[in-house]
């Protein structure tokens, strides 16, 4: 089982979780427990709600239910309480630096190791949270875990993200994102040196059939992915490179320069395709993959004014490309 007995850890209270209720519809009568969660609460993965059921979190009425097999009812009410897969120990995530806010939208600088939203693995202390302490409530147009959310970085990648404030705001930034009329600007730290000042690279990508949490590059089906890749420093086998992703898919950026052999530095998922994963002796310490969303530019949502901010490099990749270039 994936999923340590969190009953068993000390720091784990269960009042710190609120019970949630779900009712079967007629539509799912007949459908294993754990699909039907799946389907109610489309923001956990079924992995999870599986394990919240055989661990005793989840209740049919007055009654334990723990086996993911059984075949809910029509008006079924299932309760159950989203506890974490793990009680972390150690310092809270840090938090970001505000770059911009204003009625409808918040800009900010997310630091590496801050993730955008809840899910199964994060329950507390991300982007989301922060936004709603320090400015209130948020939209919730892509779900109760997410609010405020209109697009995401991964929890490693440092930059700018923007947040919506209101409904509208919400809606206006999705529209943009999807009619791709933003512009976004990564900065990265590949291993090798690029033998080219720049690249299209144009390559589909779909879910790896084998590992579901990784991305890779397919040659049919897939989602149409672009990125304009190009130079900004070759030094001591590496290069720092700028990037401009024309669409927005899921680790996008960090599988294309994989798939044209050159994976970013401290990327512990996509790693290059030929050659050794070492830094040279000298090196900074690299604990994450270095890359940084370092501009977005896009329509705000209640002036129609063009607007752009850019977040200083973090110290840990601006330690990297210091070392690239001394002497």
């Amino acid at each position: 089982m994936s999923a340590p007995d969190v009953r068993r850890t000390p720091q784990f209270r269960e009042e710190d979780y609120p019970e949630q209720t779900v009712t079967v519809p007629a539509a799912l009568a007949g459908t294993r427990l754990d699909k039907v969660l799946r389907e109610l609460m489309p923001d956990q993965s079924r992995a999870y709600l599986r394990d919240l059921v055989e661990f005793g979190f989840v209740k049919v009425g007055a009654r334990v239910e723990n086996k993911a097999r059984y075949l809910c009812k029509e008006g079924d009410v299932v309760s159950l309480r989203l506890v974490p897969r793990r009680v972390e120990t150690g310092p809270p995530p840090p938090t970001f630096r505000v770059l911009h806010h204003d009625d409808s939208i918040l800009v900010i600088a997310k630091p590496a190791g801050l993730p955008a939203h809840r899910n199964e693995r994060e329950l507390r202390g991300t982007v989301a949270d922060y936004a709603q302490r320090d400015f209130g409530l948020l939209p919730t147009i892509q779900g109760a875990a997410r609010p405020g959310i209109v697009h995401r970085l991964d929890k490693d990648t440092s930059g700018v993200m923007v947040l919506a404030r209101t409904d509208a705001a919400a809606h206006e930034l999705k529209r943009q994102f999807a009619a791709r009329t933003v512009r976004k600007e990564y900065r990265a730290i590949v291993y090798g040196e690029l033998p080219l000042d720049s690249y299209w690279i144009d390559k589909a990508i779909d879910r790896d059939p084998h590992r579901p949490s990784r991305m890779w590059v397919v040659d049919e089906g897939g989602r149409e992915s672009e990125t304009f890749v190009e130079v900004v420093q070759r030094a001591r086998g590496f290069t720092h490179v700028r990037c401009a992703p024309k669409t927005g898919r899921t680790h996008q950026i960090r599988v294309h320069l994989a798939s044209i052999g050159h994976s970013i530095v401290g990327d512990r998922v996509y790693r290059r395709l030929r050659g050794p994963l070492e830094l040279p002796a000298g090196a900074p310490l690299v604990a994450r993959q270095l890359l940084h969303a370092h501009r977005l530019e896009f329509d705000h949502p209640a002036t129609g004014e063009r607007i752009a901010f850019e977040a200083d490099l973090p110290d840990d990749f601006r330690a990297f490309v210091e070392w690239m270039g001394a002497e």
